[in-house]
């Protein structure tokens, strides 16, 4: 049987309801699991991407062995009628972050002047399905800018995207002639994708921590949501496919995008259809190299998914491992891990001093400018580790470059491993 498992909780917020029963029969595109209910409640809906019988429900998922004979051409169209509505009933949400719904993001207009903002800037290395769907679609996702401008009343939007993406931004300088829509290239620095640096960069405001980007009449939205949104309101599509680099130790090429995968879709069968992945990889990582979690061969493809990758192994370590935790990079609980895999006794662990606790996460004060790594390394240096590991920005890495190997520490970074497997260049010192 090929089995698609969707969870219920998809994005920020409150789980999705399934309003279906074990042993019913549902077609690609059907309401499966309904947004929760309630006032201020955040949750998005959930469709099945493809057609089957449902097999499990439980209080985190749905199970549904699909009909393999099944058209993926085909879907249950969305029945709203306003853009707004079209969106909600989709279940869009922001495929490029934590998954907040759009619905709820373009729910108020900006005040006069205000500012939608495409974030096409592939910020996580590796990763490479935006920009791709960018050259071949240009049109289509400033389609879906629009739209949102015109839901929230902007007067203008902008594309944030790396410099270096020479053909993406032909394609989109292409594609906004009829708009009121501004390219604003930026450097290849880790994290420039990121919300705040963003605002930051394209609207000269640093907003706090605990802002939005409202606060500067602005509203971001990712490339894939755009798109996305363009299918909902002109092509009354639910969200239930995703676009997915799949890189590392493949059997296959090294960097795979995979475009329109069924949400629900195991790991193991994404994997499969890159080439195979190679016995001696090291992280199973869904997501990008620096903010990407552990993931299992088993897990589904949710709506937030970007990457799956396999990485080299990380090196035995030394005895004793210190640890610099940044807002920007993995969580304390994944750099743990890979010293645990590196067979090494962690003797301290410290967090970039920008990193500011928020809601059981950490949030970075200035997202990719560093204010100086020199006291975090000479703290771990006195707790008696040999070398670090760090997880920090490109900037941040860049300063710890500079004075951890006067200290005799060396250096190793969470994103080494993905990088070997795809034989890009490690972060460490800028040029």
């Amino acid at each position: 049987m090929n089995i698609y498992k969707f969870l219920l909780k998809q994005h920020i917020g409150a789980p999705a309801v399934p309003i279906v029963k074990e042993g019913g029969f549902v077609n690609r595109g059907e309401l499966i699991a309904a947004k929760a209910l309630g006032v201020s409640t955040i949750s998005a809906n959930i469709h099945s991407s493809v057609r089957g019988k449902v097999i499990s429900i439980n209080e985190d998922s749905i199970e549904i062995s699909a009909d393999n004979e099944a058209d993926v051409g085909n879907y249950i169209k969305l029945k709203s009628l306003t853009p707004l509505e079209l969106v909600e009933e989709a279940g869009i949400v922001g495929l490029g972050g934590a998954g907040f719904p759009t619905h709820i993001k373009l729910s108020n207009p900006l005040k006069p002047g205000g500012t939608v903002i495409l974030n096409a800037v592939e910020c996580e290395p590796i990763l490479g399905h935006n920009i791709l769907m960018i050259e071949n679609k240009a049109r289509k996702v400033i389609r879906g800018l629009h739209i949102a401008m015109e839901i929230v009343q902007a007067k203008q939007g902008k594309v944030a995207v790396k410099e270096k993406h020479k053909e993406a931004i032909e394609a989109l300088e292409k594609a906004v002639d009829d708009y009121n829509i501004e390219i604003c290239p930026l450097p290849d620095m880790y994290p420039v994708g990121e919300e705040r640096a963003i605002i930051r960069e394209l609207q000269g405001q640093l907003l706090n921590i605990n802002e939005l980007p409202s606060s500067a009449n602005s509203i971001v939205i990712n490339a894939e949501t755009a798109y996305r949104v363009y299918e909902a309101v002109d092509m009354k599509k639910p969200l239930i496919d995703k676009s997915i680099t799949v890189a590392g130790k493949l059997k296959g090429a090294s960097i795979q995008i995979f475009e329109d995968v069924p949400i629900g879709t195991k790991v193991s069968t994404l994997l499969e259809n890159a080439g195979g992945c190679r016995e001696d990889y090291g992280e199973l990582i869904m997501g990008g190299p620096f903010t990407g979690k552990r993931t299992t061969m088993d897990c589904p493809v949710v709506k937030t998914t970007g990457g799956i990758l396999a990485t080299e192994c990380f090196p035995k370590g030394p005895e004793k491992l210190g640890l610099l935790v940044c807002a920007c990079g993995a969580d304390e609980k994944r750099m743990i891990e890979i010293a645990k895999d590196m067979g090494s006794h962690v003797t301290g662990i410290e967090y970039c001093k920008q990193a500011q606790k928020v809601n059981q996460a950490y949030k970075c004060e200035n997202p990719g400018k560093c204010p100086g790594q020199a006291g975090k390394v000479i703290a771990l240096k006195k707790t008696g580790a040999e070398s670090l590991l760090i997880g920090n920005c490109t900037d941040c890495t860049n300063t710890v470059m500079s004075c951890a190997p006067q200290m005799k520490l060396a250096v190793y970074h969470i994103t080494d491993g993905a990088l070997r497997a795809v034989n890009h260049k490690l972060i460490r010192r800028l040029k």
